[in-house]
């Protein structure tokens, strides 16, 4: 029976000529995942009676989240962390600064396509750029896989978006995600596999492609999958942390919904207050005063996005009144811009760099903004308090549109700037 991606990889890793949609099945993750979560997890574990991890090889740990500590709290989490890896024998640790854990995974040849990863962040489809099913799984759940190297999981409907063409200059893959979001709404790929194809798809960079899957934890999706190609078999030589088997859907495989859209019709998009799927064209929102930006996060902290965003910032400065965060998503990748001197133009428009990590993202530090402020993020979410405050507003965008509202301190498109 012809299988969508989902299916013949669970179909796989469980040991079974097929599965249904619905189906439980028992697999065994190439990869777990968890981040500064892991000392609560820990916590978990013991009073599970776990004294040993199954496998010490299968588990990634990064401290990503609130890095570097901003409070004794964070800094005894990150202690009682370094010290369990330390004694379990963890190899794949990730200290502060090396940057977000799905960026991490992916420059450390740890998502790999065919493979299974589980993560204890809800951002782990992310994965799904390299052809991986990557998956996020709650706390009890990864301490389940620590003792016993497996978990049920159920088996997703899939859900296939088609994209024709390609994108016009000036329109990103974040516009992409944000307009699907829009379209179907922040429960459209609810549970579901959402599996990414078409002619616009192939043309992304890698780069480009990973804001995909990371944006469809925002439609509910369980995972989302992109076919790896010769592009990321290429990224992949030398760098691999062992053997893979791409694994791809059947032409003829049944969907519980398929979509299609043409890329060429689509403009810049912009995500409004409170909701990711409160999504209009940039030109609605054309001229709302932004007291902060923010630049990074796993969905658009790559070295292509902060090239994007030079480009624009170059030879400006930051409006009066505003400010803007830039934050590398790795170590690899702010080494890279300091080469290019991406880092060197963000400093002298009047940014603020700051080191490899999820920061203002997840509201702990590096940019909480203050009651009544409009922030203008590169990030996945924008539900109220997400950066840490309440009584405060967010709107999503590519990093070139985060990067000319900070040159003009209102939500603003480049070529703006050219006027």
């Amino acid at each position: 029976m012809p299988q969508t991606f989902a299916e013949k990889i669970l179909a796989k890793k469980a040991g079974l000529a097929e599965v249904q949609p619905g189906q439980i099945v028992e697999v065994t993750p190439d990869t777990a995942l968890s981040h500064d979560n892991t000392a609560p997890i820990y916590g978990i574990f013991q009073k599970m009676g776990g004294e040993k991890v199954f496998d010490p090889d299968m588990h990634a740990v990064a401290l990503d989240h609130a890095a570097p500590a901003p409070s004794t709290k964070h800094a005894e989490n990150h202690r009682i962390i370094r010290q369990f890896v330390n004694d379990q024998g963890i190899k794949n640790f990730f200290e502060v600064g090396r940057g977000i854990c799905h960026q991490v995974l992916v420059e450390e040849g740890l998502s790999l396509p065919g493979e299974v990863v589980l993560g204890s962040d809800s951002h782990t489809p992310h994965a799904g750029v390299m052809g991986a099913f990557g998956a996020g799984i709650g706390r009890s759940e990864m301490a389940s896989i620590w003792a016993l190297g497996k978990l049920w999981l159920r088996v997703p409907e899939s859900l296939k978006i088609v994209v024709n063409g390609r994108l016009n200059p000036g329109v990103t893959a974040k516009d992409l995600a944000l307009y699907v979001i829009g379209d179907l709404g922040n429960d459209g790929g609810l549970s579901m596999s959402v599996e990414w194809q078409g002619e616009a798809i192939k043309s992304l960079s890698l780069s480009s492609r990973a804001v995909l899957p990371n944006m469809m934890a925002e439609m509910g999706a369980k995972n989302s999958y992109i076919p790896p190609d010769q592009v990321v078999f290429d990224y992949l030589e030398g760098r691999a942390k062992r053997p893979y088997e791409a694994i791809y859907p059947d032409q003829d495989a049944g969907y519980a919904r398929v979509i299609e859209y043409d890329a060429g019709t689509l403009e810049p998009m912009v995500a409004a207050p409170h909701r990711v799927d409160n999504v209009s064209p940039l030109s609605e929102f054309a001229g709302t005063h932004v007291d902060q930006a923010f630049l990074g996060t796993c969905t658009n902290g790559r070295l292509e996005d902060l090239s994007a965003a030079a480009g624009v910032m170059k030879g400006h400065k930051v409006a009066p009144g505003t400010r803007i965060i830039v934050i590398p998503a790795s170590s690899d990748v702010y080494l890279e811009a300091l080469k290019a001197g991406y880092i060197q133009t963000f400093i002298e428009a009047g940014a603020i760099v700051e080191s490899p990590g999820c920061g203002p993202c997840m509201g702990n530090h590096m940019g909480v903004p203050a009651e009544g402020e409009v922030t203008i993020s590169s990030a996945n979410r924008n539900f109220q308090g997400r950066m840490g405050t309440r009584e405060s507003e967010i709107y999503l965008a590519s990093p070139e549109v985060v990067a000319a509202s900070a040159v003009t301190g209102e939500i603003s498109h480049p070529k703006d700037l050219q006027a």
